[in-house]
């Protein structure tokens, strides 16, 4: 019964979902494939759908696929190649593994994009598309994705060291990351509503519970008394790296709607994450959460120029890199 309604949730959202319109100055194009696949996209919503209808985590997951594959090396696909021999890939790092998910479904997309279209259509324009669907699907937020990427030739574990912000940055650290990666202050914030959907790991937060500023049993004040309580039979212990524990939903109002619940939870103090507290440090950023909580469509238009500024950071296109054969290997393999 609950399954029932939540699609039935779903599909009233995707009735209701909005087509944003965002202009982008670069070598993406809109509607990049309609002479070379016509069917990319309807091929790809269809397969994110799916896919989602039989496990709603994904399309949280396929939304930090992209986030993760933009700001290392740009969204050149590289968070998706597998590991070779002496060389751990992306997908190897901590920050990804156990938690990244939805490989499997760019899998499927490119099996059948490959069928239609040979060697047309890029693993890197695979995961902005399905990160799109995923955002009209779950939260009925659709926008026009430009295209044209190519896909890249190298994944190191090692580059998200410098590159993907950790769950503790504080907002000055938040701010610097993101500024690297050409997004605004206002980018960021809009982009950090995207977890009011998916889940977090309890290692992930469980210090703020049992040991804040590394002070054993010290709660963290900013977090509400009676959501510290809540949590902790989620997450009875802390966790570390090497044993995450239990996932926990980040959003517990509105667990599978891309929505504005992220906001009202932060001014509740009901957030899993310091660095999604950290937004509550400056009177700034304050005022554009109190802004976003107040006005879902404002922040629906803006999530959809954001992710669109977000897919063009650094792309390959031209002769630039190749179109992968399979998203998980590069072409010489063959």
């Amino acid at each position: 019964m609950q399954r029932c309604v939540f699609f039935g949730l779903v599909f009233f959202l995707a009735s209701l979902s909005t087509m944003y319109t965002v202009s982008l100055a670069s070598d993406l194009e809109v509607d990049f494939y309609r002479s070379t696949c016509p069917a990319a996209e309807h091929i790809i919503r269809r397969v994110v759908n799916e896919a989602i209808f039989e496990n709603p985590g994904l399309g949280a997951g396929l939304i930090r696929m992209h986030f993760h594959d933009c700001f290392v090396r740009g969204c050149d696909a590289s968070v998706l190649l597998d590991s070779t021999p002496g060389n751990p890939a992306e997908k190897e790092h901590p920050a990804n593994n156990p938690s990244l998910r939805g490989y499997e479904v760019i899998d499927n997309a490119k099996l059948e994009l490959e069928y239609e279209c040979p060697q047309t259509v890029s693993c890197a324009d695979i995961i902005a598309f399905a990160a799109r669907d995923s955002a009209s699907r779950l939260g009925g937020i659709d926008y026009a994705v430009p295209a044209g990427r190519r896909d890249g030739l190298i994944s190191l574990k090692d580059d998200l060291n410098q590159n993907i912000p950790t769950f503790f940055f504080n907002l000055q650290q938040l701010r610097q990351n993101f500024t690297n990666k050409g997004l605004s202050l206002e980018e960021m914030v809009t982009l950090s509503g995207a977890h009011s959907i998916g889940v977090s790991h309890c290692s992930s937060f469980s210090s703020r519970l049992y040991s804040f500023n590394n002070v054993t049993n010290q709660q963290d004040p900013s977090l509400d008394l009676t959501f510290a309580d809540d949590l902790k039979p989620e997450c009875p212990n802390e966790f570390g790296p090497d044993s995450p524990g239990p996932t926990v939903n980040l959003d517990y109002v509105t667990p599978y709607k891309l929505d504005n619940m992220y906001y009202k939870n932060l001014l509740d103090r009901r957030v899993l994450l310091t660095s999604d507290q950290a937004l509550m440090t400056s009177r700034t950023t304050v005022n554009m959460v109190r802004r976003f909580s107040k006005n879902r469509a404002a922040w629906k238009r803006k999530f959809a120029e954001a992710m669109v500024r977000m897919g063009s950071i650094e792309v390959l296109t031209g002769d630039e890199g190749e179109i992968r054969r399979n998203c998980r290997v590069v072409n010489s393999y063959y």
